[in-house]
């Protein structure tokens, strides 16, 4: 009897649910949200598992990492996809989501994902604490910012090495001030210490790396973009074409069709936020700083066309697809044409 387990994890619970080939349940159970405990329960079912499904999600890796280690055949499902077909239960509880997900993967309607390997992963997490910490930096400097405007104090456009020089000018002769942005300025101190150190981490690595050296050939291509492109890819060779690489960003129109009516709406926004996020950088970066070349000339041509914002995310679409191109084909960016090219 062929078997089809659903599961649906959570930080320290995981449903799990059963079915066999006919669609009946055979077994619902919680376990602990650990592999060896899921692969215990898969060892005493009674019958042979065709399947094991799980939503994509925080533990999603780790644990497709650790059952397929242990020759079980696990699937990652796309987690819009799995929420859109969940939404249609009226009552939502984990046992019902482990039976939804059971019955997608036994009727195969559901997307699967890759599954990173522990390299890309890595990589991921280096990008992923720069961001944060990125990101915990500037909003210390909002709020420095808005602190002083309360007493009409202005700090106003200033390069990041002299902001703090110019806070305690600002505060300096009031002691409530003083005491209030001076924890901030530390902390602030500490962040770009830190960020700092990153920062050279993250050239470093994609120095040392072939496949981030050529992806940087490109203009508007640096460290972090390479980086994130590289590891949120991870396998080139899961994409036929290079052109399926923009949709699976999320980087092409949506459409919403019924009838007589045919929207064509913004991009999906689908896939690796992150990765999106860094290709039209990328394409800013190249369509106003970067050198002469005839993607930039193509750019520049749409945005003409079609507005510059359009154009901006038509060059990050194509940039996805040339870059997926040179990681495949082990080449450098040309600053003309390639054989084969059109640049318009």
């Amino acid at each position: 009897m062929r078997l089809f387990v659903g599961l649906d994890v959570s930080l320290a619970k995981t449903a799990a649910c059963v079915l066999d080939e006919h669609g009946r349940i055979v077994k619902e159970v919680e376990v602990a949200s650990e592999p060896e405990v899921i692969v215990r329960l898969a060892r005493e079912l009674d019958g042979t598992i065709a399947a094991i499904g799980l939503e994509a999600g925080p533990l999603s890796q780790w644990l497709h990492r650790s059952l397929s280690e242990a020759g079980l055949d696990v699937v990652l499902m796309e987690t819009r996809q799995v929420k859109g077909a969940l939404k249609a239960m009226p009552i939502k509880t984990d046992r019902r989501d482990a039976e939804g997900i059971a019955r997608l993967l036994h009727l195969g309607w559901f997307r699967p994902v890759h599954c990173k390997s522990v390299s890309a992963q890595e990589v991921r997490a280096l990008l992923g604490a720069r961001k944060a910490i990125q990101h915990g930096m500037i909003a210390l400097e909002l709020s420095l910012r808005g602190l002083l405007r309360n007493f009409g104090l202005k700090v106003g456009a200033i390069s990041r090495g002299r902001f703090e020089l110019r806070v305690r000018e600002l505060a300096c002769g009031n002691a409530m001030l003083e005491a209030a942005t001076e924890p901030m300025l530390r902390a602030r101190a500490s962040l770009r210490q830190e960020l700092a150190g990153l920062e050279r981490r993250v050239r470093l690595l994609a120095k040392e790396d072939s496949v981030c050296c050529r992806l940087m050939t490109m203009p508007g291509v640096g460290a972090v973009v390479a980086l994130t492109f590289r590891s949120a890819i991870d396998d080139p060779t899961r994409f036929s074409s290079s052109k399926k690489v923009g949709p699976w960003v999320g980087l092409t129109p949506s459409r919403n069709q019924s009838g007589e009516r045919d929207v064509t709406g913004g991009i999906t926004r689908a896939g690796d936020a992150n990765l999106r996020r860094a290709l039209c950088q990328a394409a800013t970066v190249m369509m106003n700083r970067g050198r002469a070349s005839w993607l930039r000339t193509w750019a520049a041509q749409v945005a003409q066309r079609r507005g510059r914002k359009r154009g901006m995310v038509a060059l990050a679409r194509r940039i996805s697809s040339v870059l997926h191109r040179m990681w495949r084909d082990d080449t450098v960016f040309q600053l003309d044409a390639p054989p084969g090219v059109a640049p318009t």
